[in-house]
């Protein structure tokens, strides 16, 4: 009597339609939060570089520990070891530089001044009184929004700054540049006058000998000539 037999076959990976809804969420929610790590880091490449609230996503409002905890929620979500995005460490580095800035009171309010100082103008624009608080009803209804206009006038503001600072530090640049090429003139004028006396002391011997040969010539001529006349 014949006899079969029966061969078992091991099991390979599962595949979507052998996955439990479990597994299958589990996999889909690990994709979504690879695709959100690398949308997260886009957003910081994009952010205005000189604005660090922009960068961090929060507004000027925020407290020392909102900044914290934001910085530290994001550099863990971006962090080059979790998210596969080939320009996460550069994105990591903006979100620590702008931590760092606003962990810094005088560059955080200077930053806020100038935030401060283009709500003003936008206020005044609109013929509303500074202390117009942003849920105020009058902001209601604005196109673009009131936030987005102050985004977008803190940022003019931002850069007319920092072209100012730039040009300052090259003119200061071209000032010491001017105060050394004036310094080293100077010494050298110096070293020249020095190396001028340096001579003129060495020639005096011989000046001082010339001039003694032309006076003992002199007075041999003048003998010369009184002995002829006499």
């Amino acid at each position: 009597m014949a006899s079969t037999s029966s061969s078992s076959t091991p099991a390979g990976p599962s595949t979507p339609a052998t996955l439990s809804d479990a597994d299958l969420d589990r996999l889909l929610n690990r994709e979504a939060s690879a695709i959100q790590r690398e949308l997260e880091v886009d957003r910081i490449l994009a952010a205005f570089k000189l604005n660090a609230y922009d960068i961090l996503d929060l507004g000027p409002s925020a407290t020392a520990d909102d900044i914290k905890r934001k910085y530290r929620q994001l550099s863990l979500f971006i962090h080059p070891d979790k998210c596969p995005h080939p320009r996460a460490p550069e994105a990591f580095d903006i979100l620590k530089k702008a931590e760092n800035e606003l962990g810094e009171p005088a560059k955080r309010e200077e930053l806020d001044a100038t935030i401060n100082q283009a709500r003003v103008l936008l206020l005044k624009a609109l013929a509303l009184p500074a202390a117009t608080p942003d849920d105020s009803p009058k902001l209601r209804g604005l196109v673009p929004p009131f936030k987005t206009q102050l985004r977008a006038k803190s940022k003019e503001l931002l850069i007319e700054e920092e072209l100012h600072r730039r040009r300052s530090i090259k003119m200061n640049l071209a000032n010491e540049g001017f105060e050394a090429r004036k310094k080293d003139e100077e010494v050298a004028t110096r070293k020249r006058k020095a190396e001028d006396d340096a001579k003129w002391e060495e020639n005096r011997e011989q000046r001082v000998d010339s001039w003694r040969s032309f006076s003992n010539t002199s007075k041999k001529k003048k003998k010369q000539k009184g002995a002829l006349l006499g």
